[in-house]
């Protein structure tokens, strides 16, 4: 079957637009009917693979969540838990911190697609997707000077796709550690918007971990951040075990003198692909950036790294440094990275590099000559290289057994 009769099928299945996303909905469904999905021809969607985005759009989109029924680690007692169940609001039954606050339906209207339009991405096919689909959307805002830490969890529905809207305002001096779980069940879809606004001087560390646990699950995420002067933004994220996977981060450090960590690490087996397409823009002085991102590959699965930066002439003294590194544990594993710099500024310090290798036989062959036999020297190996990523995460995030996973999933 055609994409575009996939497309049309999936919005025939739609609800009516209703809600504070009336507006939105209407907005993605009219692009999508209009433009249609991506094609080979669309440079940033040519490595795609696209049976299996037509996949992502062949499942129904879920109207109720009756059909979450999972069981999860104990909570953190130091971080209030959230539970994203679609078309329901997720907080309705949950004492918000003294310092975090639902934004009023005025205040959602003022800020909803603001972040979209800093980072122009307006117009991408991803946001589109989930602002034709998402019926509900949780908005909060972390009030001036205040400190907290969040998780968030977002299950999934075996033989339905869900769609999940969030924003975050973080107020001048504010901080949010917050660590969002993205859970994949058998045959099933997720697709994620997240928005982020961050004020002067405010602070938000980003635990990002997205696990499809099981055969067919998809996930389409767009994380757009705007970063107001002296903000810092820090992200680790870990996506492994979907068959088909696509991250999308937009940061825009719109005044200058901003901060941005990102720390990505992807893993893929079988047949899977997952891919990162990260777009990071300087538009004031004086701007920092430390990007890393790592791709394990084995078996016949695919991975891919595009990353560009954006420093036009007004990002002068920018600071930013980028580096693919990946490792390919197959000859049948394919793996495409492409670090962008994108520089009109003349007084800057950028650099960005790619490698790809495998394991070092001399590094497995010391560990063996130890008395450490192959299987488990190879697990020590791989840990060792994801270190550079997980030792990030908070400790409470070893609860999710994402660590093992890791390792236990992927053999040389």
């Amino acid at each position: 079957m055609k994409s575009s009769t996939i497309c049309q099928e999936w919005l025939d299945s739609l609800p009516l637009t209703e809600g504070y996303l009336k507006n939105e909905q209407s907005i993605g469904r009219e692009f999508l009917l209009e433009k249609g999905m991506p094609s080979k021809k669309d440079e940033a969607w040519r490595l795609s693979n696209f049976n299996k985005l037509n996949s992502f759009l062949s499942l129904p989109t879920i109207i109720d969540s009756k059909g979450i029924k999972s069981v999860f680690p104990e909570k953190d007692e130091n971080r209030e838990r959230i539970i994203i169940n679609p078309n329901e609001n997720p907080i309705l039954n949950i004492n918000l911190p003294n310092g975090i606050e639902e934004l009023n339906k005025k205040e959602i209207e003022e800020n909803i697609g603001e972040i979209i339009k800093s980072t122009n991405i307006k117009n991408d096919i991803s946001v589109c997707l989930n602002q034709a689909s998402s019926l509900e959307i949780l908005a909060l805002k972390v009030k001036r000077n205040h400190n907290h830490s969040l998780e968030i969890v977002i299950p999934s529905i075996e033989e339905k796709s869900i769609s999940t809207r969030i924003f975050f305002l973080i107020e001048e001096g504010a901080k949010l550690d917050l660590l969002q779980i993205f859970l994949g069940k058998n045959n099933s879809a997720q697709n994620h918007l997240i928005e982020i606004k961050l004020e002067a001087q405010a602070e938000f560390t980003h635990g990002f971990i997205s696990l499809g646990e099981e055969k067919e699950s998809s996930s389409i995420c767009t994380l757009a951040v705007d970063q107001s002067e002296k903000s810092k933004y820090s992200l680790h994220s870990i996506h492994h075990g979907w068959d088909y996977a696509r991250f999308e981060p937009r940061i825009i450090q719109s005044e200058g003198e901003a901060s941005t960590i990102i720390k990505g690490l992807q893993v893929t087996k079988s047949k899977e692909q997952i891919a990162t397409h990260s777009l990071i823009r300087f538009e004031g002085p004086n701007g920092k950036l430390d990007q890393l991102q790592k791709a394990v590959a084995s078996e016949y699965s695919h991975c891919i790294f595009n990353g560009s930066i954006e420093v036009p002439q007004k990002a002068q003294k920018t600071e930013a440094a980028q580096l693919s590194r990946n490792l390919l544990l197959s000859k049948r594993a394919r793996i495409d990275t492409k670090p962008e710099l994108e520089i009109v500024a003349d007084d800057v310090r950028c650099t960005h590099g790619a490698t790809v290798s495998q394991l070092q036989d001399e590094e497995l062959f010391y560990l063996l000559t130890r008395g450490i036999d192959k299987e488990c020297a190879n697990s020590l190996l791989l840990q060792g290289y994801y270190d550079e990523v997980i030792s990030h995460f908070p400790k409470s995030a070893g609860k999710w057994n994402f660590i093992e996973k890791l390792i236990q999933d992927i053999k040389k």
